[in-house]
């Protein structure tokens, strides 16, 4: 059949059980959806109110510039607006590098187990795949560093990683850019950047400025709560920047998705009260999940990698039959845990009964 040969050897993408499925399946009525780290606190007003007046022409392109968000952002990140790249969430923007930056012949390096993303576009585009092994969740820079060659052209780091949650310390991250030669491209995928303490927040303006290699991804799906419209971007030199483009489609995000991403800058209380209230329920869980004997990795996003006493598909399918839907780690490869997303009080309350329900019936026996 025609195609590319490796298509045959890679699976798209297969998402996790949808609300209306569960509910059909198991004859619930409430569901609550934590496998996909999105915002429980749901969007801005500023948003909604900015969509209400909003007048549609649709029969109209959208502005394939993204003239007006794009000068917003770039006077809110204090970068010039040549270095700013759009895209339907920061996962169109993975296909934009890979494809202008990856061949047969080239090879890229990545963590392993890591966002599934940069391995599946890479594979397309014919790379060579290098995996260097995690350690703990945390992404193995030493190594990653002595597996750049002639060869490398790409490099992804994952910090706040997926699917753990940890981050890579800003100090190992500097000595790592110094080491790097200049004409491989690094990836920062930073798409829970907004959830990351600011003692621990890396100067993006100053990484940027010292390194013409580096590429920043981030994304108004996760702490904007935007995921349902699509609206990722990357930040970088020019040069780069001009090249992303260059392979980017004319009118990749929608009207109504600039016009959301717009309103939603002009909302920091929101991306404040969001953080606050996330950490403050994370908090609990952490504490509740040490008290019943189960480990977690570190994490800095609005998710939780929790470390499960039994298979991981049979503690989400537990779960899934009690009206949660979470993500196994069988299916992230990291085998015996399962990534919760930080859902609001009442929700991790209720799931936080479940999970000791489980743990009563594994420490009797009869959980089966």
């Amino acid at each position: 059949m025609v195609g590319k040969e490796i298509l045959n050897h890679l699976s798209a993408y297969k998402q996790g059980m949808q609300i209306a499925d569960v509910q059909k399946k198991y004859k619930l009525d409430r569901i609550v959806k934590l496998a996909s780290n999105e915002n429980p606190y749901g969007f801005s007003k500023k948003v909604a109110s900015a969509l209400a007046d909003w007048t549609a022409d649709l029969e109209i392109y959208p502005d394939g510039y993204a003239y007006e968000l794009r000068m917003k952002l770039a006077d809110k990140l204090g970068v010039d607006e040549s270095q700013l790249v759009f895209g339907g969430g920061s996962d169109e923007i993975i296909t934009f590098i890979c494809r202008a930056f990856l061949f047969p012949g080239a090879n890229t390096v990545m963590a392993a187990p890591t966002f599934t993303q940069y391995r599946h576009h890479s594979a397309i585009e014919g790379a060579t795949i290098k995996e260097i092994p995690t350690k703990e969740g945390k992404h193995d820079l030493d190594n990653m560093s002595k597996s750049i060659d002639s060869d490398t052209k790409v490099v992804w780091l994952c910090s706040p990683d997926n699917p753990t949650g940890e981050i890579i310390p800003n100090d190992d991250f500097y000595r790592f850019m110094e080491k790097c030669p200049d004409d491989v491209i690094v990836v920062l995928d930073a798409a829970y950047h907004e959830f990351v303490a600011d003692d621990f927040r890396l100067d993006v303006d100053d990484c940027l400025a010292r390194f013409s290699n580096l590429i920043v991804l981030r994304t108004f799906s996760k702490i904007y709560g935007l995921a349902g419209l699509r609206v990722g971007y990357a930040i970088a030199s020019r040069e780069i920047a001009h090249k992303l483009n260059v392979v980017r489609g004319p009118f990749n995000t929608a009207s109504l998705s600039q016009k959301a991403a717009i309103a939603a800058l002009d909302d920091d209380e929101f991306i404040l009260k969001t953080r606050e209230l996330n950490n403050g329920v994370k908090e609990t869980f952490q504490t509740f999940l040490y008290g019943i004997g189960w480990s977690y990795y570190e994490s800095h996003t609005n998710f939780l990698l929790a470390k499960t006493p039994i298979d991981a598909d049979e503690v989400s399918d537990y779960l899934l039959k009690h009206g949660f839907i979470v993500r196994s780690g069988n299916l992230l490869g990291y085998p015996n845990t399962v990534r919760i997303t930080i859902g609001n009080e009442e929700d991790m309350a209720d799931l936080q009964k479940v999970i000791a329900k489980l743990q009563r019936e594994i420490n009797d026996g009869v959980w089966r």
